[in-house]
Parts: C-alpha cells; sequence; structure tokens
C-alpha cells in the first residue's frame, strides 16, 4: 500500500462514491480499527473527496424529474451545490409561493434544500461495486473473515434503496411522529418531490459533529449524546424502524430552539417484530452476563453457526458482554463516554477481541445487524467526542 498506489485507489472509488462510501461504511464500526491502517486511509479519503455533478448533468436530472420548467418552481436556486453526499448532492433554493406549503407568506417563498440525485448512479451501482471488489480483492487488501461476497450484496440493495428518494419522503412522513416530541424537528417534504429529487424545508442549525457542539457547556453536550442515544433505542424498540447513518450533517442542533432537527431518512431500515424481540433478549442477557442465553440466542439469530470453536464462541460472548456495560444494572450511573472513561476501556477491549473473531468466524453477521451496528456504534462515537455522561439504564 504505497503513497502512488492509495491515491490512484482514492481517485477510482472518489468516481463511484455511492458504492464505494457504502462498503466502507458497512465494512467497519466507528472506533473500533477492523481494517489494515491503508484501507481506513482509503475510505476516509474518498468520504472527504467533495465531487459534484456537471451542471449539465444536474440541468438532466431537474429537467428529467421536474420537468423542462423545473425552474418555475423556484423563485431562487443556487446550482453550486452546499454539500455532497454518496448518492447525490444538496442545493439552497427557494420555492416559489405557489409551491410553498404555507404560502409563503407575505407574497415571498420557503428556503428548501434540494437533494438531486447524481445521473445514473441507480444504474450503475453493480457495476460499480463490481469494480471496487476487484481493486479491494487484487492486493488482498481485506480479510476472508469480512465476507466480502455478502457484505457487496447488503451494499447493493441498500444503496438500490436508497436511490428511491420517493421512498424517503415516505418515512419522513411516518417520523413526523416525531414532532409531537418538542426535542425533535423532522423537516416537511415537498409533494412535488420525485425519485431523484427531494425537495424538503431548509432547516436552521450546527451539525452535531460541527467543532461548535464541542465546545458548548457541558450540561448541553450531555443533553443532545442522550437525545440521540435515546433516539436510536425508541426506533429500534418502538418505532421498529431505523434511520442507519449517523452522518454527523444528517443532525442539525438549533441553539435558538434548542431542537435536533433530522436531516436525512434515506438509510432508514424496517426491522420485523421477530428479529427486534429476539434481539432485545440478546441485549437483556449481554447485560445480565447469561453467556448460556447469549449463545442460544446469537446461534437463533445467526451470529454463530453452532459449529465454532470455544475460541470465537468466547471471544463473541465476552464482546457482547463489554458492549452491554453501558446497560447493565450494576453499571454506576450515568456512564461516562469519552477519553479515559469506562467507554474508553470497552472500546479498548473490543478491539482486542476483533483479531480473534475475524481469524475464527464461519459466518457473516445478520443481514439487519450491518445498519443497526453502524447507527449505534456512530451514536456512542458521538457521545465519545462530546465527552458525554448519559444514563443510559434510564434511557
Amino acid at each position: 500500500m504505497t503513497e502512488a498506489n492509495i491515491n490512484r485507489l482514492v481517485s477510482k472509488l472518489s468516481q463511484m462514491r455511492g458504492a464505494a462510501l457504502k462498503l466502507g461504511q458497512l465494512m467497519s464500526i466507528p472506533d473500533t480499527y477492523i481494517h489494515p491502517p491503508g484501507v481506513d486511509n482509503i475510505f476516509r479519503r474518498v468520504q472527504d473527496s467533495a465531487h459534484y455533478m456537471p451542471d449539465w448533468q444536474m440541468q438532466q436530472v431537474l429537467q428529467t424529474s421536474l420537468g423542462e420548467t423545473w425552474a418555475d418552481n423556484f423563485i431562487s436556486f443556487d446550482r453550486i451545490p452546499l454539500a455532497t453526499a454518496s448518492i447525490g448532492q444538496v442545493h439552497h433554493a427557494v420555492l416559489a409561493a405557489s409551491q410553498s406549503p404555507s404560502g409563503g407568506g407575505g407574497g415571498g417563498g420557503q428556503r428548501v434544500a434540494v437533494k438531486i440525485q447524481f445521473l445514473n448512479i441507480a444504474s450503475s451501482i453493480a457495476s460499480d461495486l463490481g469494480y471496487v471488489k476487484m481493486l479491494l480483492t487484487a492486493g488482498s487488501l481485506l480479510p476472508r473473515s469480512l465476507f466480502l461476497d455478502h457484505t457487496i450484496q447488503v451494499v447493493k440493495d441498500e444503496l438500490t434503496d436508497e436511490c428511491d428518494y420517493s421512498g424517503e419522503a415516505s418515512f419522513f412522513k411516518r417520523m413526523e411522529c416525531l414532532g409531537e416530541d418538542a426535542r425533535f424537528k423532522v423537516p416537511w417534504v415537498w409533494p412535488g418531490s420525485t425519485e431523484r429529487v427531494l425537495v424538503m424545508e431548509h432547516m436552521e442549525g450546527v451539525s452535531i459533529g460541527d467543532a461548535v457542539i464541542g465546545a458548548l457547556p457541558q450540561e448541553k453536550r450531555h443533553e443532545i449524546a442522550s437525545r440521540i442515544i435515546g433516539l436510536c433505542l425508541r426506533e429500534l424498540f418502538q418505532f421498529r424502524l431505523m434511520q442507519t447513518d449517523l452522518n454527523f450533517m444528517n443532525f442539525l442542533w438549533n441553539s435558538r430552539s434548542q431542537q435536533l432537527s433530522l436531516m436525512d431518512f434515506g438509510a432508514t431500515r424496517e426491522y420485523n417484530k421477530e428479529f427486534m424481540d429476539n434481539w432485545l433478549r440478546f441485549l437483556q442477557a449481554a447485560a445480565s452476563e447469561d453467556r448460556i442465553a447469549c449463545a442460544e440466542l446469537s446461534r437463533g439469530l445467526w451470529y454463530l453457526t453452532g459449529e465454532e470453536n470455544e475460541i470465537m464462541l468466547d471471544a463473541h460472548i465476552d464482546s457482547m458482554i463489554i458492549l452491554a456495560t453501558p446497560f447493565k444494572s450494576t453499571t454506576p450511573q450515568p456512564f461516562a463516554f469519552g477519553p479515559g472513561t469506562p467507554w474508553a476501556d470497552i472500546t479498548a477491549r473490543i478491539r482486542a477481541n476483533i483479531p480473534v473473531m475475524l481469524k475464527h468466524r464461519l459466518t457473516h453477521p445478520p443481514r439487519e445487524t450491518y445498519s443497526l451496528n453502524r447507527k449505534l456504534s456512530g451514536a456512542f462515537l458521538l457521545a465519545s467526542r462530546l465527552r458525554a455522561i448519559v444514563d443510559t439504564k434510564r434511557l
């Protein structure tokens, strides 16, 4: 992994951001470092590569999705995107008064964020993933126990779903129930949105990953982390519907209203009741350090095949019990995250088990847990970054 080869990989992968970034997300758990350092570096640099569509491509997507007169829906439209993501880019605009849900008020329109999907990205998913696989396997960069073929299939299915913005619009609608909780704000979606163009209410605020948030008074940082972790648990066990991408830009803190705005539901996953009931039992067994129940539930959830050796079985159960520490009845509350805290010790102990599990693992994780683990680990990573103290047992 010379610097020249890393640069070549970054250049190639940056041209297929959706496939490369989603694969990187699914193969990694924040703050655990399961990849070789060179691979982690590649995915971080692809994430930071700010490629966006040429104007003519953006124009083509807008015309195809909203019609030749698409601009008539807006008083103004910023043609330079304010942000790029894995499958699209976001622009500032102002809806025409006739298109605004409230009529615009005072003859003006309403500020919106317009998410425009990259041209032809939906039709290139399979070929892009095939190319990513070739790049990663040619140099034997990844251990065989990461089950790359299965991971790529999960990536393909998730990206296909995320390329349908009308599906995301429906998730915004379903999560409007959070609007009844004054701590959160869910933006409205313009009814004229399509599969490739999503227009939503503009939200004021600062990304929860911004340095401004890290400099807030301690009680505010505790509150933000508590809301994010609590939201994760409600999504899992109350709604069984989770927005699984904890990109910090998806959550904006409004210091004036003291609300968290939820800006993206593209990576929303729905879990069936049977799976979530069993996963909750699994978490409870780990929190109570019931090793027999952990093993039985792991086999039922297909974390394990039942053919694992004792080394793998012990490493797996130890890891789950360690991860459940914040929810144990014996854990002092509130629970501290960040450097020099019990959480830092937990992540260090998990890292020590990862090489053992990669060596002895016989099967890939359950499909549902790729996205579920990504969101939960991201929430805990945020709490660590904010050096937050959270009553996790109460949540």
